[in-house]
């Protein structure tokens, strides 16, 4: 055999296209005797997988279960301390910080 750098350019045209030849009949034999496919494998979806019309039920129902629980709740009546119970908690604090640094 001849190695490739004796070879002309135009025999060296003529042996890529002979290998073109003998790649795409292997292909085609491939596809026939089933060991691999002649399609190209198309690329897998990206994003969020599909959801199903029952999951899309369910998360409606409980957004209109939600909705009419909402609605039926009353709002929380705030509660309030008096000026007393202020001033109890002022004072208990400040005994709380005098014990402290009387402590350090």
């Amino acid at each position: 055999m001849t190695t490739l750098e004796n070879l002309t350019v135009e025999q060296l045209r003529k042996a890529v296209a002979i290998k073109e030849q003998i790649e795409s009949l292997q292909g085609e034999i491939e596809a026939i005797a089933g060991g691999g496919s002649a399609a190209p494998e198309l690329p897998k979806r990206r994003g969020r997988p599909k959801m199903s019309y029952a999951e899309r039920g369910r998360i409606a129902a409980a957004a209109r279960w939600g909705k009419v629980k909402a609605a039926k709740a009353a709002p929380k009546k705030r509660r309030k301390v008096s000026a007393a119970g202020r001033a109890r908690m002022a004072a208990a604090a400040k005994a709380r910080w005098a014990k402290r640094r009387a402590g350090l």
